[in-house]
């Protein structure tokens, strides 16, 4: 009973007295969360000496953080806590019913403490195992500690947005990373030198001519290339397109994707000749799981480089290299650029089999996490039929009964969670090996949860416009 009541009081931001914001405060509230998040981004750890972890800058944009920063534990702790309760809930190994309201509260509370432990566990992971090096001894831990605050930063952050903001605080600092790594990838002009410690070369002072320093953004690889005459090496200049067309592919074919969905007629009990149809989205479990399979992959290749950094041996998690997996498990579940390698003719068979284990991998984890997500964030066919009642609606031709409704939605929603959780793991490896402006499952995330951000936009616009929608709409 006291643990139930610790779980229960935990420091939480409480939810706003109203019961549905305006669209002007959920929007307000968005935009300083979201300049907050780029403030201690750009914050670096006081006394920290050597970072390591900047060699796993491609797993960043996904942990929805920047290494060396404040926030360098990004949403990782949230994510994994998640993970695992999940996991637990799902195998019946912890009993919760998270379809009542003291269920959703224990599953929370459980969450909140697992993020803290978290939180706890990889900050000194990072320190100790020589992620991120302190300048001396007596600093380790003033580091530590300054992970920590930056960890609860994030969770509270995440609050934040999720009660009093738009859509979610993870979903917000992933596509804040992808947005800042695109434009960098379009129009970056400061190009690193050869070389540790090297200086870095603004590339459009030595634009054009025998002296000309190459760029790294594509656009401008692209441009420097005509400006010189056409004399660029058209292997980078084919490689600098590929990347651009592929991004703008990745995103027409998931906003076409987002679109499709089956709709279930409903009309309302009291209102003859009036229906409505109630929308089950081809994605159903959003893009949920493949943050979960993304973030776990970028969590075991983080600490397995870590852990070879601690050992200095390779472990079963695979030989890292330069923050690279070129062997083990942690080699077959990441991703490699198939396109890139086609159009530079060194395509390898072993590419093509890890493609194949990284698609499998995520596509199969995809579709499990979609089952845990629906089944214990109250979007299963039963809390679906409930909603479809309270809000006075039901399917002509049926009686109303909670269980016949119930048996309908179960036709639809577990075969949707099913095959939407495939086919997002499937997208989000085709995105990676196809190479893109950054990590191809991380822009299949922030052009997913841009287009949902839209919609919520969208709704609540609708709502705040005509309230009586907002029992429709299950508010």
């Amino acid at each position: 009973m006291d643990i139930k009541k610790l779980l229960y009081n935990l420091p939480e931001v409480k939810r706003p007295a109203e019961k549905k914001l305006s669209f002007n405060v959920k929007l307000k509230w968005t935009l300083i969360i979201l300049l907050a998040f780029f403030v201690l981004a750009n914050i670096p750890l006081y006394g920290l000496g050597k970072n390591s972890l900047e060699r796993f800058e491609y797993l960043a944009t996904i942990l929805g953080t920047d290494f060396g920063s404040i926030i360098s534990l990004g949403i990782g702790p949230i994510v994994m806590a998640s993970i695992i309760l999940q996991l637990l809930v799902g195998s019946g190994l912890i009993n919760i019913d998270t379809n009542t309201s003291e269920g959703k509260k224990l599953f929370q509370g459980i969450q909140k403490i697992g993020v803290f432990i978290f939180i706890l566990f990889e900050a000194g992971v990072y320190v100790f195992m020589g992620g991120l090096q302190p300048i001396a001894p007596s600093f380790t831990g003033i580091l530590i500690l300054q992970l920590i605050l930056g960890g609860l930063a994030i969770v509270f952050m995440d609050e934040v947005t999720t009660k009093w903001g738009l859509g979610s605080g993870t979903s917000l600092f992933i596509v804040a990373g992808v947005a800042w790594r695109i434009v960098a990838g379009l129009f970056q002009f400061i190009t690193p030198s050869a070389g540790v410690g090297a200086a870095q070369t603004n590339c459009l002072i030595h634009f054009t001519g025998e002296n000309s320093v190459q760029c790294s953004g594509k656009v401008l690889v692209i441009l420097q290339s005509i400006a010189n005459s056409g004399q660029g090496d058209p292997t980078a200049i084919i490689s600098a397109a590929a990347a651009i067309l592929t991004t703008a592919l990745i995103f027409l074919v998931v906003v076409w994707a987002q679109n499709l969905k089956v709709e279930i007629p409903l009309s309302y009990e009291r209102i003859r000749g009036y229906s409505v149809k109630w929308p089950l989205q081809f994605f159903y479990a959003s893009v949920i799981p493949v943050i979960l399979v993304a973030a776990l992959v970028a969590n075991l290749q983080l600490f397995g480089g870590l852990l070879q950094n601690w050992l200095g041996h390779p472990t079963i998690l695979g030989n890292y290299q330069e923050g690279r997996a070129i062997s083990g498990f942690g080699f077959w579940i990441s991703s490699t650029n198939v396109l890139d390698s086609i159009i530079n003719g060194s395509l390898s068979t072993i590419q093509i089999f890890q493609a194949l284990t990284n698609m499998l991998f995520f596509m199969i984890f995809s579709a499990i996490f979609a089952v845990l997500w629906v089944k214990t964030s109250g979007m299963d066919e039963s809390s679906q039929a409930k909603k479809i009642l309270a809000s006075g609606l039901q399917i002509p031709g049926f009686r109303k009964d909670e269980r016949v409704l119930e048996s309908i939605l179960r036709r639809y929603i577990m075969p949707l969670t099913v095959m939407g959780g495939l086919a997002i793991g499937a997208l989000s490896s085709m995105a990676d090996f196809l190479g893109a402006l950054t990590s191809g499952t991380a822009i299949l995330l922030a052009v997913m949860i841009t287009y949902q951000l839209y919609q919520n936009i969208a709704q609540q616009h609708a709502m705040d416009m005509h309230p009586t929608l907002r029992k429709v709409m299950g508010g």
